[in-house]
């Protein structure tokens, strides 16, 4: 239940970090509630996932499923830049969130 739950709140940081760009700094109001109500659910199924899996296993997975998520969703929906390094960059993130899920206890 506990990578299911990590997996989640990482989809869930993605959502709510797109969604605060779109409010335009608190500007707007949907966007801002989105990035709210994202916020609070993936905060609460991150606590979840940490009730069984180590503090830096939960934690690292989380932040780069965010990380690697906002910069697709970057390049892909608002036009940032797909260049070698940003790639290779993210591969390397991606390589170390398997390397983690793959090194950690069951």
């Amino acid at each position: 239940m506990a990578w299911p739950a990590l997996i989640v709140a990482g989809l869930l940081e993605i959502v709510w970090a797109f969604a605060m760009k779109e409010s335009q700094g608190f500007t707007r109001p949907v966007p801002t509630a989105i990035t709210l109500a994202g916020m609070a659910a993936s905060f609460a199924l991150l606590a979840l996932s940490m009730k069984s899996l180590p503090l830096g296993t939960a934690y690292t997975v989380w932040t780069g499923i965010g990380a690697v998520g906002a910069f697709a969703v970057g390049i892909l929906f608002l036009g940032e830049t797909a260049s070698t390094g940003r790639l290779i960059a993210a591969a390397l993130i991606t390589g170390g969130l398997i390397l983690m899920k793959l090194s950690s206890p069951k």
